[in-house]
């Protein structure tokens, strides 16, 4: 992967002009008014560091341990659905270069390559799932994520129903995807995506498919205009979540907590960690960013890890988020367009990427470990 790429804003500015607008603006869009989405972004600008000098770093190091795992930085891939339709198998390349990379990979249930599949190219990879109310539909899908081998369980909790991502429907990206005259001038203008992603992925494996659902298989295009079947998650609980604890022995976090009464209420139902995230703005509009919400769910987590997703670009931005408290810190976007500029090769240098930051700004700050990256290094800007 040559050196063209030399921050994560450049992948994004390569898949804006090689993605179909509407699988573009699918990854990259929020809800509604994009609120959240901006102020994911805006809540890293307000913080300023404090940095010491005349430090010896020259024997610094990003390697972390998190959740009884060692990994080569604080940084992981986040879940994401669909990307699929964005670059041929991306979910493995993600895998992939996750594993290579030594950073943990969070595949997603709306992936369009199949769970035992993808555990095989990382088999350190987690697994996210939407879970209902519905006791034996769990109770299968949890089996199956444990047959295949996964340890560790991401169950993401902010999505009692889909957000209004407006965007989606005016641009004709529904699930599944409706063929229309309108996305097929869409998809022509784009030819190296047609001929090395859709037409790569339906000569080699057929029509893509939602393989990781609970239930059976949804096609990612159809002809009926018939949305994914919904999962009846409005009423999930927390008494839900408990025997969902007791079924599944392994690993089990939370992702989309943002107030502080439901970080107690995840240690009481014995969760093994929680990922503060807003779900990158894509559900409700103007929720709080997750770093602002983070120095409260860490102060009420005890000794749960805290994990943070959003909005993170810039190595600068994992270290604002761990010297609030977060233990390991996520990133969606820029790596799916990472995986649409050059598949596990892109992946990787995205990660080196971000590596080399985290790197560059500990010796910046006079740090030679991550535990060494506290509050006492950063001050909110003042007006």
């Amino acid at each position: 992967m040559t050196r063209k790429y030399l921050n994560l804003h450049d992948f994004n500015d390569l898949a804006r002009r090689r993605l179909p607008r509407a699988i573009y603006r699918y990854i990259e869009g929020g809800s509604e008014e994009g609120a959240s989405l901006r102020s994911n972004r805006e809540a890293f600008d307000r913080l300023r560091f404090m940095p010491r000098t005349l430090v010896d770093v020259s024997a610094r190091s990003t390697a972390v341990t998190t959740l009884g795992t060692d990994w080569a930085a604080p940084i992981g891939i986040a879940p994401m659905g669909g990307l699929g339709l964005a670059a041929f198998q991306a979910d493995l390349a993600l895998a992939t270069a996750a594993g290579k990379a030594r950073i943990p990979y969070v595949l997603s249930t709306s992936s369009l390559v199949a769970m035992e599949r993808v555990l095989r190219a990382n088999p350190a990879a987690w697994f996210q799932a939407y879970l209902s109310t519905e006791r034996l539909e769990n109770e299968r899908f949890l089996t199956r994520i444990g047959q295949a081998g996964f340890e560790t369980l991401m169950i993401t909790v902010d999505v009692p129903v889909a957000g209004n991502r407006e965007e989606n429907e005016r641009n004709g990206f529904i699930s599944p995807m409706t063929p229309s005259l309108r996305l097929a001038i869409d998809g022509a203008s784009h030819p190296r995506w047609l001929i090395t992603t859709l037409l790569r992925s339906l000569l080699s494996e057929g029509l893509p498919h939602f393989v990781n659902l609970p239930g059976v298989p949804v096609p990612a295009f159809s002809t009926g205009r018939v949305r994914q079947r919904p999962h009846g998650r409005d009423d999930l609980c927390w008494d839900d979540l408990k025997r969902m604890r007791d079924q599944w022995p392994h690993r089990l976090l939370l992702k989309g907590v943002l107030a502080p009464q439901d970080m107690a209420a995840a240690r009481v139902a014995g969760v093994d960690g929680v990922i503060v995230s807003n779900h990158g703005g894509r559900q409700l509009d103007g929720a709080l960013a997750p770093l602002c919400a983070l120095p409260e769910v860490v102060a009420a987590a005890g000794a749960v890890p805290v994990l943070l997703d959003g909005g993170v670009r810039r190595g600068t931005d994992v270290l604002k988020a761990m010297a609030l408290g977060a233990a390991h810190v996520f990133v969606g976007r820029p790596f799916a367009y990472a995986a649409v500029a050059g598949g596990v090769d892109g992946v990787l240098r995205a990660i080196d990427i971000l590596r080399a930051e985290i790197s560059a700004d500990m010796a910046m700050l006079g740090c030679v470990g991550l535990n060494q990256v506290g509050a006492h290094l950063i001050r909110p800007e003042r007006a």
